[in-house]
């Protein structure tokens, strides 16, 4: 077993890791207040070739691996959760279906504008009625001619007021009672397409998250994602993929909170010695750092398994399930050590701890997880 990172991976970190730090970071705490979306950050890493980062070559992207994108995601949320999901939407949610299924023509048109950051990608799957139960889908695309005319809406759909086209779910037909799911590619400014951006979150403010309405919206058939009625199967197959990203956001959350709780707990002091000298802050802190630690080789053996073709269903939910779940408890004993300082904005661990809870939700719910989890491991 060789737990390196090649060259490639470790010059990608370190990169991330100064602009993270000398970029992403330093404008978090307004970002967070005022709700303006990272627009020029995202702008520097189109430069840096990273918006393609795990995108072949021959449409805009950098051919990188899956790891990769785990350590640029990590980075950036370290730095800002709404900078990191910002970027782990518009890979693996918005980039990676095209990747995955669509025709070479269809890659060309719309994967090449993601990876090179001409767009933002964005997927359309929840519903106000399909949440954790995506086969509620209610949104239809009826056949007109040579058309698809579709109607419904979704909700909580990040980056779709920065993508000029994304990818979502509709009921194409029914068998015997059935529904008939399947994956169109639509512009955003389509006739009868509103992209509505004014929900009020409880963290993650700087990402851009919206609603989709869509009325009597008219798309060629050829645009069409993959099969037609296998829109159920890639989602899942999408969401796996996604998982590892949501695993890799916590994981950098959790490091920005254990790295602020062990500088505070340094300076710090209480009854003549500062907090890092009393033994229970020294056990919180070793905790938190082994299960940094843990979740973080989780993220890299789920990509690793998705870059050597195996299955990787179950770790990358494994992933997902444990990351966000020690990103909340990081962030809530990080808030502990800093005391009454930790309630305050100023000291940015409470906005961990708001932004590490969508972890726990998005992309499937830690419920969910377990359910995918039981049913890898031969539980009927």
């Amino acid at each position: 077993m060789n737990f390196d990172l090649t060259d490639e991976q470790q010059m990608i970190r370190k990169m991330m890791r100064e602009f993270s730090d000398e970029v992403v970071a330093p404008g978090a705490i307004e970002r967070d207040r005022t709700k303006q979306f990272p627009i020029e950050i995202f702008k520097q890493l189109a430069e840096m070739g990273m918006m393609g980062l795990p995108f072949p070559e021959e449409y805009g992207g950098a051919g990188a691996d899956t790891t990769s994108f785990a350590i640029v995601t990590e980075e950036l949320s370290r730095g800002c959760a709404s900078t990191g999901i910002t970027y782990s939407a518009h890979i693996s949610l918005g980039g990676a279906p095209l990747n995955l299924f669509g025709t070479e023509e269809q890659k060309k048109k719309y994967l090449t504008p993601i990876s090179t950051g001409e767009t933002f990608g964005a997927f359309g799957l929840t519903e106000p009625n399909a949440g954790s139960d995506a086969g509620g889908t209610q949104t239809t695309a009826r056949e007109e001619g040579d058309d698809f005319v579709i109607n419904g809406s979704k909700v909580y759909i990040t980056n779709a007021s920065y993508a000029k086209h994304l990818a979502l779910t509709a009921i194409t037909g029914n068998e015997n009672g059935k529904k008939e799911i399947s994956a169109i590619i639509v512009p955003t400014d389509a006739e009868g397409f509103k992209v509505i951006d004014n929900y009020e979150k409880m963290g993650l403010n700087a990402s851009n998250t919206t609603e989709l309405v869509l009325d009597n919206v008219r798309v060629p058939k050829e645009n069409l994602l993959g099969k037609r009625g296998d829109g159920f199967k890639q989602f899942l197959v999408t969401l796996d993929g996604g998982r590892i990203g949501i695993g890799a956001m916590a994981v950098g959350i959790a490091q920005a909170a254990f790295d602020r709780a062990l500088k505070y707990s340094k300076e710090r002091k209480q009854f003549g010695k500062t907090l890092s000298e009393f033994q229970i802050t020294q056990f919180k802190l070793a905790d938190m750092a082994m299960k940094i630690e843990l979740a973080r080789n989780m993220v890299y053996k789920a990509a690793w398994l998705k870059d050597q073709g195996r299955p990787f269903t179950k770790e990358a939910a494994m992933c997902k399930l444990y990351a966000s779940e020690i990103a909340m408890e990081v962030a809530d004993q990080a808030i502990q050590i800093h005391g009454g300082y930790g309630y305050m904005k100023e000291y940015e661990v409470e906005r961990y701890m708001r932004d590490a809870k969508l972890c726990e939700i998005g992309e499937g719910t830690s419920e969910v997880q377990r359910m995918v989890i039981a049913r890898q491991i031969g539980c009927h």
